[in-house]
C-alpha cells in the first residue's frame, strides 16, 4: 500500500488559495453558471451527491490534474458567496492496487497516506475525527481537519473512496468560522450512508 502513502491526495496549494477568502470569484472561472443544484457522481455512479445552488463547475487545469498522475481528471466547485469550495478529483489505480468496493487495507493505506501529506505541507493540520460509510456495499472514509489555508483558518472534510481500477477524493473545504454551513454541506454529500466514527 506504499504507493497510497506517496499519492498526492491533496488540494493543490494553488487551488486551495482560491478561499483566500475574497478573491475566490477571481481566482476560479467558472466554465458555467450557477445551476439550482449540481449532480457529482463519480466510480462510475456508485458514489453520487447534490451540491446545491451557488456553486460554479470547472474542470482542473492540466498541470493540476496531471499532479494526481496520468489519468487523473477533476472539477473545482466554487460557492463564491459562501466562500466554500468541493474538489472532486477520480484517478486510475496501478493494477497492484486495484480494489474491491468496501477493502479496509485499502482504505486505510489511502487515509494513512493522505494524513502524512497534509500533515507534512501543512504546519497546522489537526486532524478532528475519522468515519467509516458504506452504502450498497461501497465502503468510503472521511476524515475531518482543520488547518490555515489561502491566509485563513479552515474546516475540511475528505472522502476517499476505491472500486476496481479507480479511486475518488472528494474534498470540502469551509472557513473556519462556519461550521453550521460546512456541516450542512457535507450531510448533502453523504446523507444516506452508513457510518460510525473511530
Amino acid at each position: 500500500m506504499s504507493i497510497f502513502n506517496k499519492s498526492t491526495l491533496t488540494l493543490t496549494l494553488a487551488v486551495v488559495g482560491l478561499l483566500g477568502l475574497s478573491n475566490l470569484q477571481a481566482a476560479s472561472t467558472p466554465t458555467t453558471k450557477p445551476e439550482p443544484e449540481v449532480n457529482v457522481a463519480v466510480l462510475g455512479g456508485k458514489f453520487s451527491f447534490n451540491l446545491p445552488a451557488g456553486f460554479n463547475a470547472s474542470p482542473l487545469s492540466a498541470d493540476e490534474q496531471s499532479s494526481e498522475g496520468a489519468g487523473a481528471v477533476g472539477t473545482l466547485y466554487a460557492n463564491a458567496q459562501e466562500k466554500r469550495v468541493v474538489m472532486v478529483i477520480e484517478k486510475p489505480l496501478p493494477d497492484a492496487s486495484r480494489t474491491g468496493d468496501n477493502d479496509d487495507a485499502f482504505l486505510d493505506g489511502a487515509v494513512s497516506g493522505f494524513v502524512d501529506r497534509q500533515s507534512a505541507g501543512l504546519p497546522d493540520f489537526r486532524q478532528t475525527g475519522e468515519s467509516r460509510l458504506s452504502r450498497n456495499g461501497l465502503g468510503v472514509r472521511q476524515v475531518d481537519s482543520t488547518a490555515t489555508l489561502g491566509g485563513g483558518k479552515t474546516l475540511n472534510s475528505t472522502f476517499i473512496a476505491g472500486s476496481g481500477d479507480r479511486m475518488a477524493v472528494i474534498q470540502v473545504i469551509s472557513r473556519g468560522d462556519d461550521a453550521s454551513g460546512h456541516a450542512a454541506l457535507v450531510k448533502r454529500i453523504a446523507p444516506r450512508f452508513e457510518g460510525t466514527s473511530d
